[in-house]
């Protein structure tokens, strides 16, 4: 199994032979694919409930959940008006959540902070640019192979990737909005490219929920910002939110907002908690063969020396020499002033 990150660099073409079917799943698992699924439903499901939210200002402060943007997700045609069908892939980072919990639990270096794990999780790149690439190259061959045309998509586009996924039969929406598959849990980015043909694919059943009566996410929340009822997330209270969404130094965080677990960089909380996470962490043996350099680079810097000198080098070092440090990471979308205000904020500095 890869991490959805082992293929770093540019990829060969290299196109699938001799295949019993139009997508072999250990052909994608050569691009970090976990599982895949197949829909031609154009209309999210949970559309309604999308746009109750943003009528709601509960995504605010992402504000560009809205507007032109809100009314292309309302349907893929308004995003590319020649779909017809979509193939959504799953690109696991859990065996990276795990090793970052070990580090978390066992090494008398860590200093407290901690990162969503996604940002390790690619090799310490930023997914979108290395996941752009794969998705690319797997439309290449689906095109020379079945005269497709495609458009990728990926969080950065106006589609709702989580619902687009559960269309295509590979997960459900747990309590904390997040999409879960019963084999992967959640811990993975969604990638997927729309067809302007349909494949001679089966779209999976639906899954049902299986959260059943557990409230472990919401209970977990150190800022309430999970909604139980409705199964979306109040934005403002959100610790990803506020710690990788809002850049300003001068923020102002909501009332309920705390970093009192460390969460520097986005949030795994609710994730963490996850019965289905969990069990994935029991079957999957898989671990990562070693921390890459770029990996190590991010750790060495945030994690592995005291809090005070992480603090010192964000007010000291210009903002060109941060995007020289963090260049192509999850880290450059905050910029220096985001990461200074989370750990001013952290260690309640004005």
């Amino acid at each position: 199994m890869h991490d959805g990150s082992r293929l770093c660099g540019r990829l060969s073409y290299r196109c699938y032979r001799d295949h019993p079917s139009i997508l072999r799943m250990d052909w994608l698992n050569s691009y970090g694919v976990v599982d895949f699924g197949y829909t031609e439903d154009p209309v999210p499901t949970t559309l309604e409930y999308y746009n109750q939210w943003v009528a709601a200002n509960l995504h605010a402060p992402l504000h560009y959940l809205e507007g032109e943007r809100q009314e292309k997700r309302q349907d893929l045609k308004n995003h590319w008006q020649d779909f017809q069908s979509a193939v959504v892939f799953l690109f696991s980072y859990h065996p990276t959540h795990s090793e970052l919990q070990n580090l978390y639990q066992k090494n008398p270096n860590w200093n407290g902070l901690k990162l969503a794990s996604y940002t390790l999780g690619f090799e310490g790149w930023d997914y979108h640019n290395l996941l752009r690439e794969k998705l690319e190259s797997i439309g290449e061959c689906l095109k020379k192979d079945h005269g497709v045309e495609f458009r990728l998509t990926l969080d950065t586009h106006p589609v709702l990737e989580r619902d687009l996924a559960k269309r295509a039969g590979l997960g459900w929406f747990g309590k904390n909005s997040m999409l879960i598959n019963r084999h992967q849990g959640s811990f993975f980015i969604i990638g997927s490219l729309l067809l302007d043909k349909k494949l001679d694919l089966k779209t999976k059943a639906y899954e049902t929920d299986h959260c059943g009566q557990c409230t472990r996410c919401i209970d977990a929340c150190p800022t309430e910002a999970i909604d139980p009822v409705s199964r979306t997330i109040i934005a403002k209270d959100c610790i990803s939110t506020f710690t990788i969404e809002q850049f300003k130094l001068d923020t102002i965080p909501s009332e309920k907002m705390t970093l009192k677990e460390g969460t520097l960089f986005g949030c795994d909380i609710c994730q963490d908690v996850c019965p289905w996470n969990k069990r994935v962490d029991r079957q999957n043996s898989v671990s990562l063969s070693g921390w890459s350099d770029q990996q190590k680079k991010i750790l060495d810097f945030f994690l592995l020396r005291p809090v005070e000198k992480v603090h010192q080098n964000l007010e000291e070092m210009s903002g060109k020499e941060f995007e020289r440090v963090m260049e192509k990471t999850s880290f450059a979308r905050s910029g220096r002033r985001g990461l200074l205000k989370n750990i001013r904020f952290y260690l309640k500095k004005d």
